[in-house]
């Protein structure tokens, strides 16, 4: 509860935090705050104007465009957390264990984690989805695969400057094991501004979800995404420029929260980097 009101006494920190708890409880709570199927097709209602009946209008086959922001929230939202979960886990283990391990197995995963990220997102994401198809699986391996061996590089960097502090050689010559010494002495120290960079990570997530679904290469229609949402609008912009409003709307707002709420967490637990 300390770090919240540490939060909130921040100004930018307050409003980002304010805009995450919004996309959050909407996009949740989708079901409830809408009436409309999301892929519910209605062709007398297209292009249809913001009023209080479509309060974010209608697109090319009449689907109400706010039902369709919430529900697209859920996609995002989902792919966001889980993958960037699955990378901080991974990258976690993989840059301890490069860290602490013998200096030949360090150049092999630094070797590993170089090729890696040297694959262009998109070209990955092509190359995936070739052999797979479009899915939300294809999106989630990618942002995985380009997350990873940035988290990784971070651990690794920090276990080898904490592996010889006294700390840890005291407890080696206490004999505790290679395991306990990673999870109890090393783990705790490295984790705080690697799960800050995380969510500072989740927006680029967000915008690669979408970006690759603008592509067609993300979530298959006619499940809702932000993505295929713009795609959408830019397709249609003639006849009416609500649907790419709509579209790109809710990930400037999710963008501006994640960025807002995770430099005020890090200028709180590194106070160092505040202003910079």
């Amino acid at each position: 509860m300390g770090q919240v009101r540490r939060v909130l006494r921040e100004p930018l920190g307050a409003f980002g935090l304010a805009l995450v708890v919004l996309v959050v409880v909407m996009s949740i709570f989708a079901g409830l705050l809408t009436q409309y199927d999301p892929a519910g097709l209605s062709p007398r209602d297209r292009f249809l104007d913001p009023s209080t009946t479509h309060l974010l209008g209608t697109d090319q086959l009449g689907r109400d465009l706010f039902s369709r922001v919430l529900f697209g929230g859920r996609i995002a939202l989902y792919v966001a957390l889980v993958s960037t979960a699955i990378s901080l886990a991974a990258g976690i283990v993989l840059g301890l264990i490069a860290g602490y391990g013998p200096r030949w197995l360090d150049n092999v995963m630094i070797l590993l984690f170089d090729a890696l990220k040297s694959f262009p997102t998109v070209m990955l994401a092509l190359a995936l989805v070739t052999l797979t198809g479009p899915s939300l699986t294809a999106v989630m391996v990618v942002v995985i695969i380009v997350n990873v061996p940035g988290y990784a590089r971070i651990i690794r960097t920090q276990t080898i400057a904490l592996k010889s502090s006294e700390f840890v050689m005291a407890a080696q010559s206490m004999g505790a094991s290679t395991a306990r010494i990673l999870r109890v002495h090393i783990l705790p120290n490295v984790i705080g501004p690697i799960v800050i960079l995380a969510s500072m990570d989740i927006p680029v997530v967000i915008a690669i979800e979408a970006g690759m679904s603008f592509l067609g290469l993300g979530v298959r229609p006619p499940t809702p995404s932000w993505g295929s949402i713009l795609n959408d609008g830019f397709a249609n912009i003639r006849e009416t420029p609500w649907i790419a409003i709509a579209g790109g709307l809710p990930i400037i707002v999710t963008t501006l929260g994640f960025t807002f709420l995770g430099e005020t967490l890090r200028d709180i637990f590194d106070p160092r980097l505040k202003g910079r």
